[in-house]
């Protein structure tokens, strides 16, 4: 019970990264090819976990978060401007992305559910995101995510089971790499929105006096299940003929499964919004404090930590009563951090290597290879959809 205890700590990186990013994204792209990106999702969760276990062992390690440690591995001249403008800039541009579709997409399953003006449930929903962010600490807000993934979760995978397509097709796209035409972006969307690159700062921070057991046991649950969750949406995804709206996919469910199905994605849906409008805005705000030296004022309750997790919050409240479409700014978000990973990815690469800081700890030859592996992935996919984006907007 004490080990199942410290996973639920974890649900947190599961709630970050299941939001309605990953329900956009991932039904888009069931949508648009079917189930053949489903080994984006499974290398996606692979490269997750290989990061986020680096970055809660440099924590357990060193006693320091990830912001920390970069903060006093360049404390100065060129590099320490590099790590602020690439590492702190991606993260806070990131998150503020991310709480956009976060904030959208919530408001799109509130107003599903329930029959109020737009403005007053954008407000409700920013209103709920900052209570918890107010009167929790990091480990209490896990805790009450965790019931929140917990129900979107079963509801989306209900779904999937009820829609499963051909096992020969969905075992063709779980294990058979491939980018189908005009999928590349996609692609980048879908590995985005599971490897978030201000996770590793949020999960870093979660690692503070835990063990590597426990903490790899919580990792590998939360992940997992996380993944799981994202493949189900995908299925769903794949069940829908033409282009993916959240009115579509409610209406295919209440075809498909009843009317109350409908009810269900509009719930999971404000589940998935609320929970990941509460981590953005907390993985920014432990991001800079880790970055800033995390003195005076940027104790969880100080006036720092609190003015960052205001202004992405704000971001995002400011994104939902502009009335944008969801969507399109959902996945946009999500190929932004699909080509901001790789900044993040190479720092920890070089960080988890460094045997004077880590000692024990430090990545081996396997360790290296996997996490080198990873980097050098997601920047080729980064800089693929570097090219789409500049192609689509310059072309």
């Amino acid at each position: 019970m004490r080990r199942l205890g410290k996973a639920i700590l974890w649900s947190a990186i599961a709630a970050a990264f299941i939001g309605p990013g990953t329900v956009t994204t991932a039904a888009s792209a069931g949508a648009s090819f079917g189930v053949a990106l489903l080994w984006a999702v499974l290398f996606s969760v692979l490269a997750t976990y290989v990061l986020q276990e680096a970055a809660a062992r440099l924590t357990i390690a060193t006693g320091n978060d990830l912001g920390a440690v970069l903060r006093t591995r360049y404390p100065n001249g060129a590099m320490r401007v590099l790590t602020l403008l690439l590492v702190g800039g991606a993260i806070l541009i990131g998150s503020a992305a991310y709480e956009a579709g976060n904030i959208l997409g919530g408001l799109a399953g509130a107003m599903m559910a329930i029959e109020l003006p737009r403005e007053a449930l954008t407000l409700a929903v920013g209103a709920l995101a900052a209570i918890m962010l107010a009167f929790g600490s990091p480990q209490r807000i896990a805790s009450a995510l965790a019931v929140l993934v917990a129900l979107m979760g079963a509801g989306f995978l209900f779904a999937a089971v009820m829609l499963l397509p051909e096992a020969g097709a969905l075992l063709g796209g779980l294990v058979i790499p491939g980018v189908p035409e005009g999928g590349a972006l996609m692609t980048v969307a879908l590995i985005g929105t599971t490897v978030v690159p201000y996770n590793l700062f949020l999960g870093s921070s979660l690692a503070r006096g835990e063990t590597l057991g426990d903490t790899r046991l919580g990792l590998a649950l939360a992940i997992g299940i996380g993944g799981l969750i994202t493949m189900g949406i995908v299925v769903v995804g794949a069940a829908l003929s033409g282009e993916f709206t959240f009115e579509a996919m409610a209406a295919l469910l209440s075809e498909r499964l009843g009317s109350w199905a409908t009810v269900l994605f509009a719930l999971g849906l404000l589940a998935a919004g609320l929970s990941s409008a509460v981590t953005a805005p907390l993985a920014a705000a432990l991001t800079a404090r880790g970055l800033f030296d995390g003195g005076e004022g940027w104790d969880a309750n100080g006036w720092r930590f609190r003015s960052v997790w205001i202004a992405v919050l704000a971001i995002g409240i400011g994104f939902g009563l502009a009335d944008i479409r969801p969507v399109p700014a959902i996945v946009l978000a999500q190929a932004l951090n699909g080509m901001l990973l790789p900044v993040i990815a190479l720092f920890l690469f070089v960080a988890i290597r460094d045997r004077e800081l880590l000692g024990e700890h430090a990545n081996g030859p396997f360790g290296s290879l996997a996490m080198g592996a990873v980097t050098l992935i997601a920047t080729g996919l980064g800089l693929v959809a570097l090219w789409k984006v500049a192609g689509t907007l310059f072309g």
